[in-house]
């Protein structure tokens, strides 16, 4: 369970850190990186997409500044999987909500803007 989020660091099962993460649908976290800080192409979730989950969930970063591309929704739509798409402070209450429900997820977190 994600316990806390601040800009810059975030807090998942009693561990803060400091960059940003995914979380995959066994629960295994991981730092997160893209190839462009701003910009979530296929490629940089593309281990959600392998695992097939019910709902892949992306937090954009406090203020939202990450986009995603139109790949990833197009992708995401033909496979049938609900992606949830906010700003990282809303993303994680979606993300604890969907996890309590026992869904199969995969998360992935922008920790600052």
């Amino acid at each position: 369970m994600i316990e806390d989020y601040s800009f810059g660091q975030i807090k998942i099962d009693g561990k803060i850190y400091k960059e940003d993460v995914e979380i995959d649908g066994k629960g295994e976290i991981r730092s997160w990186w893209r190839k462009e800080s701003h910009f979530i192409d296929e490629n940089d979730i593309e281990n959600a997409f392998k695992e097939n989950p019910q709902a892949i969930i992306i937090g954009t970063g406090a203020w939202g500044v990450a986009k995603v591309s139109p790949e990833i929704k197009n992708k995401a739509k033909e496979k049938q999987i609900n992606l949830i798409v906010d700003k990282t402070g809303k993303a994680i209450k979606k993300y604890n909500k969907l996890q309590e429900e026992g869904k199969r997820i995969t998360g992935f977190f922008h920790l600052t803007c």
